[in-house]
């Protein structure tokens, strides 16, 4: 093995790979997105087909059987559920795992338009939507105000929401609850019938009258100039002098069987902000973009809308931001406790700061240098990436320390020089140590290979370990034996005895390691004298813990504190808006003196 003879003759050159790699990590850092999973996009589509007034059993029968039928006919497709309900269909298409979900996705839409003719004439086209976690809204906003609601909503869709759409990394920003302008035309019955009116020459008097067409081209000198024929309403006067039909020379106008009202949509949502009257804005992030960054750029420019529009008041209710932020600050907090507490045992065992320095660096190279590897593996900083440095903190410094202390051997019991010993020492460890290493990724090598959900949230935990581990075994074969050559200038007896006579704390830790490395001979010689009751002790604490295995819960990931309090409540099948909303203020009314903490409150 040349590693190690390389490294030690070549310091400069080593020193000079070292940087470059920590360089590289360190920027890698710098561009790494955050989130708070690995992205996970099931090969799953779920198709949505609206059919107003229709029955579920209509429903059914006339939608959801016959799009059973037609996206069966995809290739790759392994499991079809389906849920029909009063004027909705809505099915849901489980690919084989494996499958590219957007090519999918174009199958199923191509499908659907060849056979969109089986469907009824006057439903809403089918829409098609695929499962992304990535998709999900990573801010909601609650808008209040004392404002008109009518004049709430347009103020938000014409000024504000154009501004959230516009920061960058942001894709869709929704807005639910709304009070969308109307103009209602109720026709009265009884003129309607006194003028022998029928209803289709109603609708088509007012299709036709609200029309904004072309009216060709003209030839102007050097131009030629297109022409257009607008004729859209645009007050509720126009509305009421529209001409239905004339009779015996007289027009006959809208005005005079129907009543004109500009009033907004019939509410199927209401949404209240801190007890108030409000609405609710989704904002969706791109598909590449840094969760915590837009999530940042989303609270600043709530800051400058509320101060632009004193009118309203904007609070975030949900930030998955701020939520991955202080996940990962904890994960990575974990990861630097986890690296100082092992230099501390490194230090109370090693008992000499030189050797403790040389192998603690390799812990900090080995996790920036992973970091380039994260990147260009195209990696996002989450949980999952954080844990797998956090479970091989502990591994990093393994490989340096039996690399360390085959050198001190060397240079105690053969007496030879820093060099010798350095490269000497490293090469005949060498295969033991990558033979050690590769067992140990090996343990995690099958992760790689796991499918479905679990093989996404797994597989950037097995690959961050391998890369850890790794760069580690690279620094025990190289760096560690080029800096032993250069700073352990002493014999081991020599350094521990310095440090006794100088130090108080190296001569306390000398004795605990000294007590520790006694109290260890005694039990072994007690084992090896009781040879039967070690083997059945030890036999009778793994059928205890076996014993206790069925009383192990099991979940698919562990319960998160988001800082939030969720509660939901479910009626009757076609109870009445208003009824539902009078339960709602019920429930509020018992929940917030529950949450004195609470912030704002949405429903």
């Amino acid at each position: 093995m040349n590693l190690p003879s390389f490294s030690v003759k070549r310091p400069i050159f080593t020193t000079m790979v070292t940087l470059i790699l920590v360089i590289l990590g360190a920027v890698s850092l710098s561009r790494l997105q955050i989130d708070m999973l690995p992205n996970i996009e099931l090969p799953t589509l779920s198709i949505r087909t609206d059919y107003e007034g229709a029955s579920p059993e209509v429903m059914e029968r006339l939608v959801t059987q016959i799009i059973e039928e037609i996206v069966a006919t995809v290739p790759g497709v392994e499991e079809i559920t389906s849920s029909s309900s009063e004027g909705r269909s809505r099915v849901r298409v489980s690919f084989v795992w494996g499958t590219e979900i957007d090519t999918a996705a174009i199958d199923v839409q191509g499908k659907l338009e060849d056979e969109i003719n089986e469907l009824p004439d006057d439903i809403v086209r089918p829409r098609i939507r695929k499962f992304d976690i990535a998709s999900f809204p990573v801010v909601l906003l609650g808008i209040s105000s004392n404002l008109d609601p009518v004049e709430l909503t347009e103020l938000i869709e014409v000024q504000i929401r154009y501004r959230f759409a516009r920061i960058p990394g942001v894709a869709q920003v929704d807005v639910w609850g709304g009070f969308n302008r109307e103009v209602r035309i109720e026709l009265d019955p009884d003129r309607i019938k006194a003028v022998g009116l029928p209803l289709d020459r109603v609708l088509n008097a007012i299709r036709d009258a609200n029309l904004d067409l072309p009216a060709g081209k003209i030839e102007q000198g050097r131009y030629e100039v297109t022409l257009r024929a607008p004729a859209e309403f645009t007050n509720l006067d126009q509305i009421r002098e529209t001409v239905i039909v004339q009779r015996d020379g007289a027009a006959i106008t809208l005005g005079q069987i129907a009543e004109i009202k500009d009033t907004y949509e019939k509410l199927t949502r209401i949404v209240r902000v801190n007890g108030g009257r409000g609405l609710r804005v989704a904002i969706r992030k791109q598909a590449n973009a840094n969760t915590v960054e837009v999530s940042k750029r989303i609270l600043a420019e709530i800051k400058a809308v509320n101060q632009a529009f004193p009118q309203i008041n904007i609070v975030p209710v949900i930030n998955q931001g701020n939520f991955i932020e202080r996940s990962i600050a904890n994960v990575a907090r974990s990861v630097l406790y986890g690296g100082g507490l092992a230099i501390v045992v490194l230090l109370f065992f090693l008992r000499n700061i030189r050797s403790t320095l040389v192998i603690s660096l390799s812990i900090p190279i080995s996790i920036v240098t992973t970091f380039a590897l994260i990147f260009f593996g195209g990696f996002t900083l989450n949980l999952m990436t954080l844990g797998g440095l956090a479970l091989g903190v502990g591994m990093m410094v393994d490989s340096s320390i039996v690399v360390l202390e085959n050198i001190f051997r060397r240079r105690s019991e053969n007496g030879e020089a820093p060099e010798q010993a350095a490269v000497e020492g490293a090469r005949e460890v060498g295969t033991a140590i990558i033979a050690s290493t590769i067992t140990t990724l090996v343990i995690f090598l099958p992760l790689v290979f796991v499918r479905g959900v679990s093989g996404i949230l797994f597989k950037e935990l097995a690959y961050v370990i391998i890369f850890s581990l790794i760069c580690s075994l690279t620094v025990a074969l190289s760096l560690v034996p080029m800096l032993a050559s250069r700073f352990l200038t002493a014999g081991p007896r020599r350094l521990k005895a310095s440090a006794s006579s100088t130090n108080r704390w190296a001569a306390a830790a000398n004795s605990i390691f000294a007590g520790l490395e006694n109290g260890y001979l005694d039990l072994l010689r007690w084992v090896l004298g009781h040879r039967l009751i070690t083997i059945l002790a030890a036999a009778a604490m793994l059928g205890a813990s076996l014993l206790l295995l069925p009383m192990i819960g099991s979940e698919f990931l562990p319960p998160s504190d988001e800082g939030e309090v969720r509660i939901s409540g479910k009626m009757e099948i076609g109870t009445r808006l208003e009824l539902v909303d009078r339960q709602t203020r019920i429930m509020e009314q018992i929940v917030q003196p529950a949450v004195p903490e609470a912030v704002a409150s949405v429903v």
